[in-house]
């Protein structure tokens, strides 16, 4: 017998779903981050009361200490996949016994390292595999692995451009 699928709120889900599409404005927010510089490659980022500290790799310069920022790319991908699938099953009352996501970033270290050739700094490709141990049919797993790419904040962000505006406030108070 499948354990239960989750204890995801559906209730708090739904209602949530409900208000925006009753008011859509009190669905615009905005989540805000923090990140500042300890030593070397190290840095420390607050994201609400939640603390993530990071690091490069010793080959680039780092003391591999912490998650390299690239991996937390692939990590907001996996768990971003994983809440949309966890609750697109719930949705669909499909139990499973486990869940994982496995996610893997190609990439090419002459972007980074301004060796020249036309190459992104950034990931070539994001791939993943959910593997779930569920006796669902297979075309409901795939339906909700589609329904989770329709919906999946970090897969969009990841999957198109999104903004990136930048500014500096130096020490003094200038701009």
């Amino acid at each position: 017998m499948p354990k239960r699928r989750s204890t995801v709120d559906l209730s708090a889900f739904e209602a949530t779903r409900a208000a925006v599409a009753a008011d859509p404005d009190i669905g615009v927010a905005s989540f805000t981050t923090v990140t500042t510089w300890e030593d070397g490659a190290r840095a420390r980022t607050t994201a609400r009361s939640f603390v993530l500290e990071t690091d490069e790799p010793k080959p680039l310069g780092g003391t591999d200490a912490a998650v390299d920022p690239m991996e937390l790319v692939l990590a907001a991908v996996g768990t971003c996949i994983t809440v949309g699938w966890v609750t697109q099953a719930v949705q669909r009352g499909i139990e499973y016994r486990s869940l994982e996501v496995r996610v893997t970033g190609s990439y090419d270290l002459a972007g980074y390292l301004a060796l020249g050739g036309g190459v992104r700094p950034g990931f070539q490709t994001i791939d993943y595999t959910i593997h779930v141990d569920s006796d669902a049919p297979r075309q409901t797993l795939e339906d909700i692995r589609v329904a989770v790419e329709a919906t999946s904040p970090m897969f969009d962000n990841v999957r198109n451009a999104t903004p990136v505006n930048g500014s500096i406030e130096t020490g003094q108070g200038g701009t």
